[in-house]
This record gives C-alpha cells, structure tokens and sequence, in this order.
C-alpha cells in the first residue's frame, strides 16, 4: 500500500507556504494542472474526489517502487524525484517533478508503482483516487483529455530522455534539463531566467548519466562563457540564445 502524504518516514509537519485545505477553484495552479474548459460545477465535482494531506517533509516518499496503485498525484508546491531502484541496489533518477505538474502514471500499466516517488523539499501534494478519477472522465470528455494529454507529455519526456543520454554531451545535457526548468517555471508564470535547483548535483548526474565532478565542470564552464550564473543552487540564465545553443536547440 502506498504510504499516505506527510506521514512516511517521520512525524514532524512543519506547515506548507500553501494551505491544504485549499480548493481546486482557487488553486493558483488550476489553469496548469485542470482543463482549461471546465465549467465551474465540473471543477466542483472534481474537487470533491481529490484528497489533501499535510505536506511530505524533505525525503519522505509520496509511494515506493511496486507499491499498489492506486492513485496519481498532482504537486502543488514544492518538488520531487521519481527514481528506480536497479537489481544490484543502486538508485537511478528517472525525472523531477514540479508544481502544476502531476505523477504515477507509471502504475498504471501493472496496477503497482515502477519508481519511487521522494519529495526534494517539503512539497503540498493532491492525491486522485484512479477510481474516482476513472468515473469522472467518462462523464467529463475534456477531463479525460487532459489527463491523456499528461500522459502523452510523460511519454515524450521520456523518450527525449532516452536520446539525450544516448547521443548528447555533458554540456548538452547539463544546458537541456537547465533549459527544461526554465519552461517549466515559465509554465507557472514564474521566472524562466531565475530560479532555485531544488535537486542536488548528486541528482542531476544521476539523472543525467553524468559524476558530480561533470556536472560541476559544465556548470563552471557555462559561468566562464556568461551562459549561467550559478550561486550553489541558485541559477541566472544570463545568454538564453547561448543555452539553447549548448543543448543543440535551434530555436
């Protein structure tokens, strides 16, 4: 069973910036992570399944690798790590995930988790019940869109994953998840030349099929070439044009 928000691995809540009693009508993320086609009632209903709990705590799990399935989880604030644990024991980061932004959709297929899911800082999380989530879709078709679209976007990411630690450098990889967040946080109508790395170095190698000492290598050569100002995990795009140039990105 999939262990419940805010109370794996330790006791102590310290409050979330963000209420979780708080409602998908006032969500501040509502046009990123809801359709934005539904109707006022429809968001209502949608509402009346989703669950709340406190806050996870800096690495608690939201669910574990062949937990049962049961639901998906949208972030509210916050952030987290899916990882998968290989046969010989060692940990390896399958993708990172941000506020508007909704995971275990890897449950689906087998009816249990592939990865496991850890929250990087202390992260506000809505649990779908699958079920629930089943029933409503089939009444509310641009419901069930969006949540096939989601999926689709899991999918593609994946797969440019895959070619990005097939065929690109250190330099591209390190400029294409820097880039990544940057569209993310855009996203969210927050700052995509500015923000804070919620991951550890540690993460984004692994992530990335790079050591630490790369990462840090790329980072340093970036701030050389005023790609990047990095302070620890603040990060300042300074040279978009010059990032989107290091990722081999055209456009």
């Amino acid at each position: 069973m999939s262990v419940p928000p805010g109370q794996a691995d330790s006791a102590d809540f310290i409050p979330c910036a963000h209420d979780y009693q708080v409602s998908c009508g006032n969500c501040r993320l509502n046009a990123i992570c809801l359709p934005l086609a539904l109707e006022s009632e429809d968001i209502d209903q949608l509402d009346r399944i989703i669950q709340r709990s406190k806050p996870l705590q800096k690495s608690q799990h939201l669910y574990r690798q062949a937990d049962e399935f049961e639901s998906v989880y949208a972030v509210r604030s916050g952030a987290l790590k899916a990882y998968r644990t290989t046969d010989d024991g060692r940990e390896q980061v399958t993708g990172f995930y941000f506020p508007g932004e909704i995971l275990g959709f890897d449950g689906i297929g087998n009816n249990a988790h592939a990865s496991s899911a850890k929250a990087l800082e202390t992260s506000a999380i809505c649990e779908i019940p699958f079920s629930s989530l089943q029933k409503l879709s089939s009444l509310m078709p641009n419901l069930q869109r969006h949540f096939f679209q989601l999926m689709s976007r899991e999918i593609t990411e994946d797969q440019q994953l895959i070619t990005l630690l097939s065929k690109n450098s250190a330099d591209e990889r390190v400029a294409a998840l820097m880039l990544s967040i940057s569209t993310r946080n855009a996203r969210r109508k927050l700052s995509a030349t500015q923000f804070r790395l919620p991951m550890s170095r540690v993460d984004i190698g692994n992530y990335l099929g790079l050591t630490v000492e790369t990462v840090s290598r790329v980072f340093s050569r970036m701030q050389k070439l005023s790609i990047l100002r990095v302070d620890n995990k603040e990060i300042e795009i300074l040279d978009p044009a010059g990032l989107r140039h290091m990722a081999n990105l055209s456009h």
